[in-house]
């Protein structure tokens, strides 16, 4: 099986940054895509951005251009770093990871437990 532990949330005041950290374990035999998700309270889980095994890269229109998706495949973990945040970034985000995993013939999606960023105004 495999594990993805995020870390990095908190409390910041709009404008400020933070990173948050995606770390996958187990028995990894190869990750493909990998992500960033968030849920707020009342509202339906929204991709934040993806990377690629081969580092391409997609941002949802509400955060280009302040977050910065990336990932360390020899370490297979991913950063999120976001600046310039805003009070509608509030929200729970999930590490998400389609891999293979050694034992299964199937890649399949996990996910992880969520951390939760909150800003205030």
């Amino acid at each position: 099986q495999l594990q993805l532990v995020e870390s990095g949330g908190g409390l910041v005041q709009a404008g400020e940054s933070l990173r948050l950290s995606c770390a996958a374990s187990g028995s990894i035999f190869s990750i493909n895509a990998m992500g960033w998700y968030r849920q707020a309270p009342g509202k339906q889980r929204e991709l934040v951005a993806s990377i690629s095994s081969g580092s391409s890269t997609n941002y949802s229109d509400s955060v280009k251009g302040r977050f910065t998706i990336s990932r360390d495949s020899s370490k297979n973990t991913m950063g999120l770093q976001m600046n310039n945040l805003k009070p509608e970034d509030s929200a729970v985000y999930f590490c998400h990871a389609i891999a293979g995993v050694y034992g299964s013939s199937s890649y399949r999606v996990y996910w992880g437990q969520g951390t939760q960023v909150t800003v205030s105004s």
